[in-house]
């Protein structure tokens, strides 16, 4: 039985389902949070897998409590059995055991799987045990249609540091070699543009936005593998739905704003207050 073909009701039908597969971040910044408002303001309707909670805020991680494999599992069939998806996003899975859990079940659903390998947080706090390390190289990035690492996670899967560009390329290369059938490395830890690479290890795509000047990029990751699906879910190329969800991150980072002391979201909603201006 096909994962898209559940839940078509209501007068218009349902919009296409995206489900996230990560972890709370109490601050509403990151995660699965900053997940479900990414597929609203794409149009797709968001669902969530809890894998764990974390105490955070605009400072940092004060705490995080993994939950069992066996609550991710009946999450995911609960929700994949009864309603379908047309994409799936993976982001935090903390342990050996729910990478292993989580990509057996995304590598048994008929969708594209964006796998947003988040290793540490954005204060750097860690998210990821070393020990999980290769189960997500071996067992997660060959079920992946997108891998999409910053330059720190590329290093942390392939000893690959990157300084320059071409280095971009060869640590595509070498994540490639996991089995995911498309890469993006993220090189907005680079001087100059932000500047990202996506390649299927034929193509290459270049894509460039200006650097903007603004520190509150809170949820910069988790809101850029959120919209590849959720373009993905809505029938686009994985090139189309890259360009269009860096496009969206653009503006929610320039958007930006300050929360508590520390660093502060990306305004997920700011197509919303564009258009009501």
């Amino acid at each position: 039985m096909s994962t898209a073909d559940h839940g078509e009701g209501g007068a218009a039908g349902a919009p296409p389902r995206v489900l996230t597969v990560a972890g709370s971040d109490s601050g509403g910044g990151a995660g699965i949070q900053a997940d479900l408002k990414t597929m609203l303001a794409l149009g797709v309707h968001g669902m969530s897998v809890l894998t764990a909670v974390t105490a955070q805020n605009s400072l940092g991680v004060q705490g995080a409590w993994e939950l069992p494999a066996e609550a991710v599992r009946a999450q995911y069939r609960s929700v994949v059995d009864d309603i379908g998806v047309q994409a799936v996003k993976t982001g935090m899975l903390s342990s050996a055991e729910l990478v292993e859990t989580v990509a057996g079940l995304v590598a048994g659903t008929d969708a594209p799987v964006v796998v947003d390998p988040v290793g540490v947080s954005k204060h750097g706090d860690p998210l990821l045990a070393a020990s999980a390390l290769d189960a997500v190289r071996t067992r997660l990035l060959p079920a992946a249609t997108v891998v999409t690492p910053n330059l720190d996670e590329v290093t942390q899967l392939t000893g690959v540091r990157v300084e320059t560009e071409d280095g971009m390329r060869r640590a595509a290369g070498a994540l490639l070699a996991f089995g995911p059938a498309w890469a993006l490395v993220k090189g907005g830890h680079l001087s100059g543009d932000a500047v990202d690479l996506l390649t299927d290890g034929s193509a290459e795509h270049w894509l460039r936005a200006p650097r903007l000047d603004n520190r509150h990029t809170h949820g910069t990751g988790c809101t850029l593998a959120s919209a590849i699906a959720s373009r993905l879910a809505l029938g686009d190329s994985v090139p189309q739905a890259v360009a269009a969800a860096k496009e969206y991150v653009t503006g929610a980072i320039a958007a930006g704003f300050a929360l508590g002391g520390g660093i502060g979201p990306v305004d997920h909603g700011w197509r919303f207050r564009a258009e009501g201006a």
